[in-house]
């Protein structure tokens, strides 16, 4: 008994150096957001109705998380992520994935960056969002393109440099996984999809660039708001307690059905003022103007929107804020965008009437752990 006492003592002391060599980090974080909503004008097949709803997810998505990695040594280490959205006012989550923002393993270096495989959000929800005054809330810049700003895509090999001077390089590739085609994807899903970043950061400014080509499941450019190819480039200034910041994003859809319009141009400019370390106040304006062409139950035709929209935050700790916003879109006589991001179709979700306006509030708390 005392020898194989001595032996495991051995092993314990051969195995510590290995043990604090191979560093590991496992986080668990998350946050949760909920409040109140009121929206006008929704269309319904009876005509317009107003509706005064408890919302979860209205200033940023519930999410909670894990993620972690191992160093290697040599300035490599193991990364990981695990991310899933969900509504706190009913507890259902992500979609009918247990992962549904979020499930890939990497390797990242010091010297090389990082490379990774596995779902994430798609590359333009994890770039324009920073260059959005109102950072991709429910009424925001993926408002007046109906959400093609704020997907998730699976199947990513994705790269991320290291920041060199000031730049770094981001890229994706998702592919389509499927037998019957390179560029096809599963039902109810996206095709092969890919994009590139850019990205310059400093204390004054910033700057972004983003070419990326999202296709629908038979591989195809088929609609400029759900299935097309995206140019966007976006700054920050930040000038004392304010923070300006502006974008142009351009759409293109060729596959789109003959007659029915194939391109769209989006913009936007906001500010927000830093009155003290808990209070601040954002403004902006955004416009969409979509080209020459006819429409359907799902693609836009020619014609324009302008949203405007204020809200304010109060910090009540590093981790819990009060939050206020308030908006107006007004359309064209061709349109029906809605304040929320909302399919083409009148009927469904919130979009109003074809050439009415909407007005809409929330208030609500969030809080980050």
């Amino acid at each position: 008994m005392t020898l194989r006492l001595k032996h495991l003592g051995w092993l314990i002391a051969a195995a510590a150096p290995v043990a604090a060599f191979a560093q590991t980090s496992v986080t668990l974080y998350g946050r949760i957001d909920g409040g109140v909503e009121y929206l006008n004008h929704i269309a319904t097949p009876n005509g317009s109705s107003t509706r005064w709803s408890a919302e979860g997810g209205d200033w940023g998505t519930s999410m909670f998380g894990l993620k972690g990695f191992e160093d290697l040594g040599g300035g490599m280490s193991t990364v990981f992520n695990l991310e899933t959205a969900f509504q706190v006012m009913n507890g259902t989550t992500g979609g009918g994935r247990l992962w549904s923002r979020r499930a890939y393993v990497g390797l990242k270096s010091d010297t090389w960056g990082q490379l990774q495989a596995g779902r994430n959000l798609f590359i333009d929800s994890d770039g324009v969002w920073e260059f959005d005054p109102f950072v991709q809330q429910a009424f925001s810049s993926a408002s007046l393109v109906r959400g093609r700003n704020w997907q998730q895509s699976s199947n990513n090999i994705e790269y991320h440099s290291p920041v060199i001077g000031g730049f770094d390089v981001q890229a994706q590739y998702a592919f389509g996984n499927q037998s019957r085609g390179f560029n096809y994807g599963a039902a109810d899903d996206f095709g092969r999809s890919d994009g590139i970043m850019i990205s310059y950061h400093s204390p004054v400014l910033d700057v972004r660039g983003i070419y990326d080509e999202l296709r629908d499941n038979n591989g195809k450019f088929s609609n400029i708001f759900t299935a097309s190819r995206e140019y966007f480039v976006g700054a920050n200034v930040k000038v004392s307690k304010f923070k300006i910041q502006g974008a142009y994003t351009h759409y293109q859809a060729p596959d789109s059905p003959a007659g029915v319009a194939d391109r769209a141009d989006h913009y936007w400019l906001g500010a927000t003022y830093t009155a003290t370390p808990q209070w601040a106040v954002t403004g902006g304006g955004y416009y969409v103007k979509v080209g020459d062409g006819g429409g359907d139950a799902s693609h836009d035709p020619s014609g324009h929107a302008i949203m405007y929209v204020l809200g304010t935050t109060y910090n009540l700790s590093k981790r819990t804020f009060l939050y206020g916003t308030v908006a107006y879109v007004r359309n064209g006589g061709n349109s029906n965008f809605s304040l929320i991001a909302s399919p083409r179709d009148a009927t469904s979700g919130t979009s109003p009437m074809t050439g009415e306006s909407q007005t809409g509030a929330y208030v609500g708390m969030m809080h980050t752990f």
